[in-house]
């Protein structure tokens, strides 16, 4: 029995009526393609789905034909259709006058290309990863950018600004501003809905951690799941998005994963913990190293704090990221290393003691990168540190075992900053990505048409006039 037979009597089983194709675009948003069963047949596998590769943001128009190639292990049936719908992710290929070729700038292409260059350069053979899903949780946003109004308005009903006596559906269990933290029922108000979207998850096949409110007051959540295989981890951070969404949509609520929705509030990270693991074996412990961590760990550290500004372009790709990255708000501002101190970049967690468990989280991330490319170019920047043995403290990252944002003025003079604006990260990234295209992991292409989809998205926020610039400026 061939593939396609194989799926046909699933699909005969689960009374399926439609098989759905999701492919990610340039900018990590899922789009999809939707087929009857009827349809379906084993030249799917063989000759693919053609699709317009120009309006991913891929290939210029006169260069666009691809096919996408369904991956039958990633098959679901897709829990938010109505017509009973199997889903299917995949790979695309360039189509070519013989064989298709898998297409380089594809971002599952990037990640796997990623993991083959670590098993190819004999540092490690698996790169093994958990982010924390940070999200907002409103029950509405509504926003216009037009040439008469430029405005935009959230609302919740757990926020602290509908205490007031006059508000509909008050009830007196409002969440303080920054008070959200781990805060209980009947406050966390998303509690139930977090445990559905967390059960969802497991029957997807992602392994949840656990879930509880974050520190943001207007329904700040938090997800986090256990450590998987990089690119596997990449799959289940599209899928982890597409349920959380989803799930919130249904029960009439919306869900943002923005960095940063709210002025004054606390900002959404998409931390990212990793180590790196070769025939079994943990390579980032040492029980006689800083924190416990082996040379190997600290090399791979300062690749990170060494590349960390071009990094940014990948990690934090959006002009609300680095409204996130200011001081005050728990992110990181400061390019450093340290134990349990969330104002370093990166972070060792001092509960983490085990061989087994031994990592530290990267802090800047936050979940509008597309995860392909965000965790591969993380690996990368890892892997040059270790191939040309950077060491952190050497360098003066520290480790900063103290409270950074306490330090005198002359004192953070002399600790790097994070950038403070995507111009500043995609300069950065111009001026720095040998890192990346090592092996043929990221095409020069890829860079080039990254920079400049991201330069022009750019310049089109700072060309908007503000509700703040009027608060400001107006009456001058």
């Amino acid at each position: 029995m061939n593939r396609s037979e194989e799926i046909r009597k699933i699909c005969e089983e689960k009374q399926i009526r439609m098989i759905d194709f999701k492919m990610t675009d340039i900018d990590g948003r899922w789009r999809h393609i939707t087929i009857p069963v009827e349809r379906f047949n084993e030249n799917v596998f063989v000759y693919g789905i053609g699709f317009d590769g120009s309006n991913y943001g891929y290939a210029p128009v006169e260069k666009s034909d691809m096919v996408f190639l369904p991956d039958p292990d990633t098959m679901y049936v897709d829990p938010f259709a109505k017509v009973p719908t199997l889903t299917m992710c995949g790979n695309v290929c360039v189509i070519g006058k013989g064989e298709n070729r898998p297409f380089d700038q594809y971002p599952k292409n990037v990640s796997l290309r990623a993991v083959e260059y670590m098993k190819e350069s004999g540092i490690a053979d698996r790169m093994v990863i958990g982010p924390e899903f940070e999200f907002y949780l409103f029950d509405s946003a509504r926003y216009e950018v037009s040439p008469r109004q430029c405005a935009y308005q959230i609302d919740t009903r757990q926020a602290a600004w509908n205490c007031r006596l006059d508000a509909e559906g008050n009830n007196g269990y409002e969440v303080p501003h920054k008070g959200g933290y781990h805060i209980a029922a009947p406050q966390d108000v998303g509690y139930d809905l977090r445990s559905r979207m967390c059960m969802e998850m497991e029957n997807w096949g992602i392994k949840v951690k656990y879930h509880h409110h974050e520190v943001g007051g207007p329904g700040q959540m938090e997800i986090e799941v256990e450590l998987d295989d990089m690119p596997q981890m990449a799959d289940n951070t599209m899928i982890t998005k597409y349920i959380i969404k989803n799930m919130a949509a249904q029960e009439g609520k919306t869900a943002t994963f923005l960095p940063k929705p709210i002025y004054q509030e606390a900002g959404s990270g998409l931390h990212v913990h990793m180590l790196l693991l070769k025939d079994g074996r943990p390579l980032f412990y040492d029980e006689n190293g800083y924190s416990g961590l082996s040379r190997t760990a600290h090399y791979f550290i300062g690749g990170l704090l060494s590349h960390i500004a071009s990094l940014c372009a990948f990690t934090n790709p959006s002009t609300n990221s680095f409204k996130r990255l200011v001081p005050g708000y728990e992110a990181p501002v400061t390019i450093g290393y340290a134990t349990s101190n969330r104002s370093a970049v990166i972070r060792i967690p001092a509960y983490a003691k085990s061989p087994e468990t031994k990592r530290f989280e990267l802090r800047n991330p936050d979940a509008t990168a597309n995860p392909y490319y965000a965790y591969a170019a993380i690996l990368m920047a890892g892997l040059d540190g270790i191939e040309k043995q950077i060491d952190p403290a050497e360098n003066g990252w520290g480790p900063y075992d103290f409270n950074l944002y306490t330090l005198s003025k002359e004192e953070q003079k002399k600790i790097k900053g994070l950038p403070k604006s995507l111009e500043e990260a995609l300069d950065a990234l111009e001026a720095d990505h040998d890192y990346l295209t090592k092996g043929g992991v990221f095409p020069q292409r890829l860079i080039d048409v990254w920079i400049e989809r991201k330069r022009a998205e750019a310049k089109k926020a700072g060309e908007i006039p503000t509700p703040a610039e009027f608060m400001m400026y107006y009456d001058l």
